[in-house]
């Protein structure tokens, strides 16, 4: 399946490999090792689902289970295999959520912007490199506006700071360009004005080049579809915290993108279950039957985890709730099927 997936890529995005004048040992390593482990992540829970029934309906078709529970063991103990392996491959996923699938999908990420995305005859939001009126809080007193930010090169123009107290104005900062210092781990500003304003007077100070360590780095201004995907959990959380301070209007997307780490490894243990039940019944159909029992359901999670992610974005689906509904729906389902199956 993975490579069916790799053919259709190709596919698409030939014109675009082509343009790029890279040599194919540099899409292969800058573009497919972050490409592949994305997709994986993203689909292991049916791949594990329909290798499931696969395996199990040839168990069935050679009446195994029969043999198994007539030797007098439950159908609870028959389970115990799935169980414990599904949970292996959960806690397997969920490491890889946590701190692979990020690194693969900053390789990714990086890579679609350079040179697909300006490719696009109409570049989609947010997916530039280039932002332009940046407006932001960067904690309850200071405001911050940008008129221009490279996300690749880490610079920017006409930088504004603004800090208030009581609802005046004590603080003013303007830098004609800015760029990370990454050395220093701060924000180096050329061409600096400060005016600093008191009751009765103000302090002015200019300086040509000044370093200085603000509250937001430089993955808070990306604002794009790429930022959440490429952190690790632990710099997603702290991501999270400050886009909550600030207001964001991306703060859903995080949200649901830090449950969704949680939620998608748990689902390789309730689709395992599933389809050891679906398939421990041995049908007219064979394998074939118990396979396209479990594409149809595994079509019908996709959809229910689809509809929840477009609900929780562009409406007011708790994010939470979205990233754990499939779950609950799924998990229902395999304690409905687990008390109605042959025992």
């Amino acid at each position: 399946m993975t490579a069916i997936v790799i053919v259709v890529d190709i596919s698409e995005k030939t014109d675009d490999f082509l343009k790029s004048k890279l040599p194919t040992w540099r899409i292969v390593t800058d573009y497919y090792f972050g490409f592949i482990p994305r997709i994986d992540a993203m689909l292991f829970p049916l791949f594990t689902f329909i290798a499931v029934i696969f395996f199990t309906s040839k168990m069935a078709a050679r009446s195994e289970i029969v043999a198994i529970l007539s030797s007098g063991i439950t159908f609870r103990r028959f389970l115990v295999p799935y169980f414990v392996g599904g949970l292996l491959l959960t806690i397997m996923l969920w490491g890889a959520y946590q701190y692979v699938i990020p690194d693969a999908n900053r390789k990714w990420g990086e890579f679609e912007k350079k040179y697909v995305d300006v490719n696009s005859s109409v570049l989609s939001y947010g997916k530039g490199s280039y932002k332009q009126n940046i407006f932001f809080r960067d904690d309850a007193q200071t405001y911050v506006a940008i008129k221009g930010y490279d996300t690749i090169s880490k610079t920017g123009s006409n930088l504004s700071i603004n800090r208030f107290a009581d609802n005046k104005l004590t603080y003013n900062l303007r830098a004609l360009n800015f760029s990370w210092d990454s050395a220093a781990k701060k924000w180096k500003l050329l061409r600096v004005t400060e005016r600093r304003l008191g009751e009765i007077n103000e302090i002015v100070s200019q300086s040509e080049v000044k370093l200085i360590a603000f509250n937001f780095k430089p993955n808070a201004l990306r604002k794009d579809d790429y930022v959440k995907d490429q952190m690790n959990t632990a710099d997603l959380n702290a991501y999270i915290i400050l886009e909550k301070q600030r207001g964001s209007d991306m703060l859903n997307s995080l949200l649901l993108e830090r449950y969704n780490r949680d939620a998608i490894p748990v689902s390789v243990l309730i689709l395992s279950l599933i389809g050891a039940i679906l398939a421990s019944r041995k049908k007219r159909g064979g394998s074939g039957a118990n396979l396209a029992l479990g594409v149809l359901l595994s079509m019908l999670y996709v959809l229910a985890s689809r509809l929840t992610i477009v609900f929780a974005t562009k409406g007011n689906f708790p994010p939470l709730l979205a990233a754990w509904f499939p779950n609950i729906i799924f998990g229902v389902l395999a304690i409905y099927l687990y008390r109605k199956a042959p025992k």
